[in-house]
């Protein structure tokens, strides 16, 4: 979703979407390229907008840049930076202009509401055989609406949980087995309350932190309710499902595990930010959202505590970060969360050439394939889904520990499959809803402010204004 790796505010970069890229070259032979674009046309500049996909990422962009004109002389790739705070506002007022990048690094569930402004740019037709078969079909999936192609997938990350090691052991929490065959929220409820460590009428330690303020406010709840039967906002008959009973049971159980006094009653106003350092200074048992990157960040902590020379997080202790999967609810499945981020290509308000836009599939395709994806997504410790990546990595190794890779593994196998046939006008509603519905009443019902029934009432009315009586989910 490929920041937050300068420590803090890198790190809390990093979170919200996870994932971009931080590297050098690619692996795309030039030859190959040419012959499958036609050969060389004209003198050609492709224009990007990319936000920090990895700590290193930005601080590659030149040599980036140089190497994809070294692969193809006629061709210029000419990058804008931007954080992930700022990278949607600058996206939005250039489409809004008329102008956007020729490609720019997004969340794939963010297709639909730039195809029903009529900005993006279907390649389908322009990306050559090679291209697709390089790819895993999960994660290029996500990147289709309808019968488009609009982009390539950088990374599939599954979106988990994190524990401290040493902290879950001391509770008697079976790690090893949670990671394998998951829990329900049952068992999680009573594994963070033993995480709790009281200090008199203070809480020195809670079981379990989300981040719920700013960029990461969408995450909490999208991620509880793919497990409780709604791996998308819509059901297969394209009804909208938030408005299901089982929707209202997890409103509830958001509120049980801060009345439990397992997370803290501020817990609205934690970000990204925050809720990497409670986890670092132990303040938390278990965080979220977490990502497999987060177990190089926390070494990388490590690293520096043994130094002893003040460079690490201010107060922060050893840890051994742990992959956990998110609680199942109602006793249903368990279906992962996955960020498919990747490179989406865009159009003007005038149609392309054919040459510009085969240009534009060679520098999205650059980026999101070979050397370069292989170097980002070793710094994500993400999963490499092409194969011109996974044959560049054999060249990087790097080291892992072997539980958490078997966990996302087995995490990566409970992906939610992705749903290229919710037509774009619902999506782009859907995604509205969010935004001025959904995430607002989330806030206020984790301050405490309303009930979840109210939260519920609030979501089912706004569906029914927004999709009608026979357009959601009546349970």
């Amino acid at each position: 979703m490929r920041k937050r790796m300068r420590v803090l505010a890198s790190i809390c970069a990093f979170t919200l979407a996870i994932s971009l890229l931080s590297a050098c070259g690619s692996s795309n032979d030039a030859k190959s390229g040419e012959q499958a674009n036609g050969g060389k046309g004209g003198k050609d500049t492709i224009t990007a907008l990319l936000p920090p996909v990895s700590g290193k990422f930005q601080d590659n962009f030149k040599q980036m840049e140089k190497e994809f004109s070294e692969l193809y002389p006629d061709l210029t790739l000419k990058i804008e930076p931007a954080s992930w705070e700022d990278v949607t506002q600058k996206l939005d007022t250039q489409v809004n202009a008329g102008s956007p990048p020729d490609i720019a690094f997004i969340g794939s569930a963010g297709i639909p509401k730039y195809i029903q402004q009529g900005m993006m740019m279907d390649i389908k037709d322009v990306a050559t055989p090679e291209m697709i078969a390089d790819y895993d079909k999960v994660p290029l999936e996500y990147m289709k609406n309808g019968d488009g192609l609009y982009g390539f997938p950088a990374y599939m990350e599954v979106h988990a949980l994190g524990g401290n090691r040493e902290f879950l052991e001391k509770a008697g929490i079976d790690w090893k087995k949670v990671q394998q065959e998951g829990w329900t929220f049952d068992e999680f409820r009573e594994a963070v309350k033993k995480g709790v460590v009281k200090e008199g009428d203070k809480t020195s330690r809670y079981g379990f932190v989300f981040a719920t303020a700013g960029v990461a406010s969408k995450d909490y709840l999208g991620i509880l309710v793919k497990n409780a039967g709604m791996p998308d906002p819509f059901d297969k008959d394209l009804k909208y499902a938030y408005t299901s009973k089982n929707f209202l049971e997890v409103l509830k159980d958001i509120r049980t595990l801060i009345d439990d006094g397992s997370m803290p009653k501020e817990l609205s106003s934690v970000d990204a930010g925050k809720r990497w350092n409670m986890f670092l200074t132990g303040q938390t048992m278990i965080t979220g959202k977490g990502l497999a990157t987060f177990e190089n960040n926390a070494n990388e902590n490590n690293e520096k505590i043994a130094k002893k020379d003040g460079s690490e997080v201010k107060g922060s202790i050893p840890v051994q970060y742990t992959v956990l999967p998110v609680p199942t609810f109602l006793g249903q499945k368990q279906q992962s969360t996955v960020a498919v981020d990747g490179y989406v290509t865009f159009r003007g308000k005038n149609e392309p050439t054919p040459e510009h836009k085969a240009n534009v599939v060679k520098a999205a395709y650059f980026l999101a394939s070979g050397k370069v994806a292989a170097t980002t997504n070793n710094d994500l410790f993400a999963a490499h889904i092409t194969q011109s990546a996974r044959k560049e990595a054999e060249k990087m190794p790097i080291k892992r520990d072997e539980f958490n890779e078997k966990a996302v593994q087995t995490l990566l196998s409970h992906a939610a499959p992705a749903r290229p046939d919710i037509p774009t006008d619902l999506g782009a509603k859907a995604i509205k809803m969010e935004t001025e519905v959904i995430v607002p009443k989330l806030q206020a019902l984790i301050a405490n402010e309303i009930t979840p029934e109210q939260m519920y009432d609030a979501v089912k009315s706004a569906a029914i204004s927004t999709f009608g009586e026979d357009g959601i989910v009546k349970d």
